[in-house]
């Protein structure tokens, strides 16, 4: 423990000089209906999990807001949406993708200052913090192809039946976008911006935890889009969200969390029929480990999926299965590789282990562990589960059983819990009693049982993961999930769907209807009814 208390900075002075945060991080900003205004009011501290010792240290505020703001950024979201009438869900493809592919740009120049604060928020390291910024880039651009192949698909007239009509996808309304503090811009902006680019309007709350990293792109927000189109609340979810949905106003929920979270927003809604959910929610994914898996392979993916970003995701593999033949072979090989991740803070090169920013978490991990050791597990690699103010050296816990929390729970966090199997209907038992269903992992050789494996557990879980860690990319693929792990599918093209409906302009083949149709495409006289193709 002396040694991780040595790990923190001894003091501001200690922080290597490119990484600090020039002064107290202070945003007073807000954006609502196209203007940047300034905050009077009450503020939220923001704590670091970077301090002197591991204790959290303050690095900035932000404004602490409460109904009267909440409903004044819907007010303005509402205004510009104005029943689809506004400018914004009015615009052409091609003017949105302007807009956006301009965002985009602005994003770019302000890549360190994003980065740097990731990295002080939410204790996430410089290498992946890096990532998280260029993933994000990188969706924007992807976003904006998928939709253009989307509209050239729209872009022609179908005649069936007698009928002559066009199909296009419309917005949907006001969306309310709330992402999750471990990946607090790239999973917010899976939502947001497939909402806005598709015509719909945004009331945006950061997550509690990287709240100070968006700061940045307001002024970006403002100059990039119509005024009302993106507007910003900040705030306790108890004093902000609920105003929002109890109003009945927001046509569509982006939410990534825990299920109990969107449960408890849901049914704040008046109509909630009326309302579309694009929800990305927990999960417990467990890897099978047969008996014919190459090991070195296995172990390798295994601590990458369970511990990168110290296990703090949902695609995280969060419980093991492993045939008793190899399970101690495979748990000491585990238990090497475990404790070779290096710890340190964010910027320290080939950093693995980070601290954690969620008060308490050492807390409640080290409950999680106490209990799985009253039990019968024990925690098998040295020194794990140590603590050392926010930080938490990874625990290997074996073997695992069902009377234990940490076999049902999902610890979002550095424990790597690991179950013997004698009979495969162990596990596969274990996946179809899951409250979750959003992936695996299985890793074997042989094709015959890993076909019939794979037969079987597609219809529990969204996506099957062979011989390899469970994750979400690539962005091109379906992220979805069973059962209380996901509402709605956010890949590229699939949120675009979820954040647009199908509409269509049909009429009778008549002459003279074909003469109209004719003359407004000749004319361009709507943006709707176009044949333009867009390169």
């Amino acid at each position: 423990m002396d040694d991780m208390n040595k790990l923190f900075p001894a003091g501001p002075e200690a922080v290597p000089a490119a990484y600090r945060l020039p002064d107290l991080v202070e945003q007073r900003e807000y954006l609502v209906a196209g203007k940047l205004r300034n905050w009077n009011g009450p503020f939220q501290e923001v704590l670091s999990p970077i301090g002197v010792q591991g204790q959290p240290t303050v690095i900035g505020r932000y404004p602490l807001q409460g109904e009267e703001e909440a409903l004044a950024a819907l007010d303005a979201a509402a205004r510009a949406y104005d029943h689809g009438r506004g400018s914004w869900p009015t615009c052409g493809v091609e003017e949105r993708i302007r807009c956006m592919a301009g965002f985009a740009a602005g994003m770019k120049e302000r890549r360190e200052e994003i980065v740097r604060l990731i990295m002080w928020e939410i204790g996430k390291s410089l290498e992946d913090a890096g990532k998280e910024f260029d993933r994000t880039v990188d969706y924007i651009v992807a976003t904006i192809d998928a939709l253009k192949n989307l509209d050239r698909l729209s872009s022609r007239f179908v005649i069936e039946e007698g009928v002559v009509g066009q199909i296009r996808r419309a917005p949907l309304g006001v969306v309310l976008c709330m992402g999750p503090f471990n990946y607090p811009l790239n999973e917010t902006f899976t939502t947001l911006i497939p909402a806005l680019i598709m015509g719909n309007t945004v009331v945006f709350k950061p997550p509690k935890l990287g709240v100070l990293l968006h700061r940045p792109l307001l002024e970006l927000f403002q100059s990039c889009f119509p005024a009302g189109v993106v507007n910003t609340v900040y705030g306790s979810g108890r004093q902000v969200v609920g105003p929002l949905m109890a109003s009945g106003r927001v046509d569509v929920l982006a939410f990534i969390g825990s299920s109990k979270a969107a449960d408890a927003i849901k049914k704040q809604h008046p109509k909630p029929h009326r309302l579309r959910c694009a929800l990305g929610l927990e999960a417990k994914n467990p890897a099978i480990v047969l008996p014919d898996a190459d090991l070195e392979a296995t172990v390798r993916e295994c601590v990458q999926g369970a511990l990168s970003f110290n296990g703090q995701r949902c695609t995280a593999l969060k419980m093991l299965f492993v045939h008793r033949s190899i399970a101690d072979l495979f748990v000491g090989r585990l238990c090497t590789a475990v404790n070779s991740l290096k710890p340190g803070m964010p910027w320290d090169e080939g950093v693995q282990i980070t601290p954690l920013p969620e008060p308490d978490k050492c807390g409640w991990l080290t409950e999680l562990i106490e209990d799985a050791k009253a039990h019968g597990a024990r925690v098998m690699n040295a020194g794990g589960g140590e603590v050392a103010g926010t930080l938490l050296r990874p625990a290997v816990l074996y073997p695992v059983n069902d009377a234990m929390q940490l076999y049902r729970v999902e610890q979002f966090g550095p424990l790597v819990p690991v179950a013997v199997f004698d009979d495969l209907e162990e596990p596969l038992d274990y996946v179809v009693a899951s409250d979750y269903g959003q992936q695996l992992s299985i890793f074997g050789r042989d094709p015959r049982q890993l076909a019939g494996l794979i037969d079987r557990l597609t219809n529990q879980v969204c996506r099957v993961n062979l011989n390899s860690q469970c994750q979400r990319g690539p962005d091109s693929f379906p992220f979805t999930g069973r059962k209380d792990s996901a509402e709605g599918t956010l890949s590229v093209s699939d949120a675009l769907r979820v954040f647009s409906i199908r509409t269509l302009v049909a009429a009778k083949g008549t002459e003279a209807n074909r003469e109209i149709l004719s003359r407004i495409v000749r004319g361009r006289e709507s943006t709707f009814l176009s044949t333009d193709f867009i390169l």
